[in-house]
């Protein structure tokens, strides 16, 4: 086999559920986020130039953020939370709870700036470095540290105003 199709299929075999998780995370569909997966990958056997092994998954997580942000442009419209996930049947009292708690969380991450998103998503999720974030993203390192720190108040707010509401209710 060619070298560089070595390479590629290494690279896919080992990245791949990264680039789809995180995709995941950025859009909130499963479908789209196979779609956005797909098309990293594309990309990165169309491009030019060597590849640095050493920064792949960054690479490959910049060229997902890059897709998705030129698709949301070109929409112009508002991720909202996937349809499909919520199941239509009905749930017994406790599990329907969890379940609109859930879906209350991830609305609010969804509804966090894009940039504190994917910050936050890349340091809790994928557990890459800050300074490795900063580059990603175009940021210093103390701004990446800024968003993520709010990102998380903002979730912790949000979560607790839940358990909250869940307590009260009872």
């Amino acid at each position: 086999m060619d070298t560089k199709v070595t390479i590629f299929h290494d690279i896919y075999r080992r990245y791949a559920p990264d680039v789809n998780r995180f995709a995941y995370w950025l859009c909130g569909n499963a479908d789209e986020a196979k779609d956005l997966t797909a098309e990293t990958f594309i990309r990165l056997w169309t491009a030019k130039g060597d590849l640095r092994m050493e920064t792949v998954k960054a690479y490959l997580f910049t060229i997902t953020r890059n897709i998705f942000l030129q698709r949301r442009r070109d929409r112009a419209t508002v991720v909202a939370l996937d349809e499909s996930l919520i199941d239509p049947a009905p749930l017994p009292d406790a599990r329907l709870e969890n379940r609109s708690q859930l879906q209350i969380l991830w609305a609010g991450l969804q509804s966090l700036p894009e940039i504190d998103r994917t910050a936050l998503i890349l340091k809790v999720y994928e557990d890459l470095p800050y300074a490795e974030i900063a580059r990603l993203l175009g940021l210093t390192v103390a701004a990446v540290k800024v968003k993520i720190h709010r990102a998380r108040i903002k979730l912790a707010a949000l979560a607790k105003n839940v358990g909250g509401k869940h307590h009260e209710d009872h």
